[in-house]
């Protein structure tokens, strides 16, 4: 992994994107990494489909596994593996539970987490490992570790013979680095550990996002692959398919994985059924266009938050549209002041990002996407300074 100082200046916006969203121009929208935002071509498809569904609900849902399917097999091209490995799931949660109830794991094990790790990812692993008398072991990372060889060796000094599986994040969510490269994974796997990957933030934000070497690795697809919200995916290696037990059995549970645990009843799929549409959409722009786009102006934003707050970046790797900053010693320790800190951004500055508690000084995290612009995060800094101050 190659990581890369920041440069500051500011992409042009991408041509095309000007009425690509329907965001509130009152607001700055500094937050893609959480809830993401929906094109208006992929919402438009969106609502036709739901109103194709209330004018016949029997026949609509009568067609939904093939449609299902076909949607599956579109996102498994775009993400560059097979649709027999591909299981549309809500979102990344989803998906962990369903990992985590079909690993087999004994008293006598161990499973692997960071300190970097999305906080209900690592509380449901932390809640399998108690319920199986398994040891729950924490890799930590320190924020100034320099790059993703560092990381590699921190993670791998906590493998012992007792470890059974480790669950890691492709990109994290609080801190903006990689951790689950395919380097790391393939040393694992060599080691006998079963990989887990939290890769919610790496749909349509790397161009081959999923590893052959992680036995089960999801992510979403409402933060950068332009899909509606509660749409996320899950894939296995060809040696678990046949493995997989659905979390809720239903009318599809005899075709097995993935259709087993795709099929909800009554869930609302117009979301997975638009998916498509946000790939479609992504590539119309040009895939390498956004990533680049995105990537620079993060870059530009974070560095001018670091000169105007004096903030110190946190190192970064390269080819991510999400860049992380450390707040000042007693500023977002804990989570009731980064939730404030949150909240005072908002009221004060009509301004939305987000904030991770951390001892010692909190972490800021910044997104750039097609729909900002170079000012918004000048009025980010200014209001942070002023707070801070």
């Amino acid at each position: 992994m190659t990581e890369t100082a920041p440069t500051v200046e500011a992409p042009e916006p991408l041509a095309g994107t000007e009425r690509l969203f329907t965001l509130d121009p009152a607001v700055v929208h500094l937050n893609h990494g959480s809830f993401g935002a929906v094109p208006v071509p992929v919402q438009q498809l969106q609502r036709r489909l739901y109103e194709e569904q209330e004018a016949d609900p029997d026949g609509f849902f009568a067609d939904l596994p093939g449609r299902v399917a076909a949607a599956r097999a579109r996102l498994a091209e775009a993400l560059g593996t097979r649709p027999e490995l591909l299981a549309l799931v809500p979102n990344v949660t989803d998906a962990i539970a369903v990992a985590l109830a079909n690993v087999p794991l004994a008293a006598a094990d161990q499973v692997l987490v960071t300190d970097h790790g999305y906080g209900t990812v690592t509380e449901a692993v932390r809640r399998r490992a108690e319920e199986l008398g398994a040891e729950l072991r924490t890799v930590r990372l320190p924020l100034d570790l320099p790059d993703g060889e560092a990381v590699r060796e921190a993670v791998l000094a906590e493998v012992t013979d007792r470890t059974a599986l480790a669950v890691l994040d492709g990109i994290t969510s609080p801190t903006a680095r990689r951790v689950a490269t395919p380097e790391l994974l393939r040393e694992l796997r060599g080691r006998g550990v079963t990989t887990v990957v939290d890769a919610a933030h790496e749909p349509g934000m790397l161009a081959d996002p999923v590893p052959a070497e992680a036995d089960f690795w999801f992510g979403n697809l409402h933060k950068w692959a332009f899909a509606p919200r509660a749409t996320g995916v899950l894939v296995v290696r060809p040696e678990w398919t046949g493995k997989i037990r659905p979390l809720i059995l239903s009318w599809e549970d005899h075709q097995g994985y993935p259709a087993a645990v795709e099929w909800r009843g009554t869930l609302d799929y117009t979301p997975w059924l638009a998916a498509p549409a946000g790939i479609d959409l992504l590539d119309g722009l040009g895939p390498g266009l956004v990533r680049e786009h995105n990537e620079r102006l993060v870059a530009y934003g974070a560095a001018v938050v670091a000169e105007r707050v004096g903030l110190a970046p946190l190192p970064s790797s390269a080819g991510l549209s999400m860049r992380a900053l450390r707040l000042p010693p007693g500023v977002s320790e804990t989570l009731p002041q980064a939730q404030e800190l949150m909240a005072q951004m908002w009221r004060r500055y009509a301004v939305r990002t987000v904030a991770r508690p951390w001892a010692g000084g909190g972490v800021l995290r910044l997104c750039g996407q097609l729909y900002n612009r170079a000012p918004e995060y000048r009025v980010l800094a200014d209001g942070l300074a002023e707070l801070l101050r």
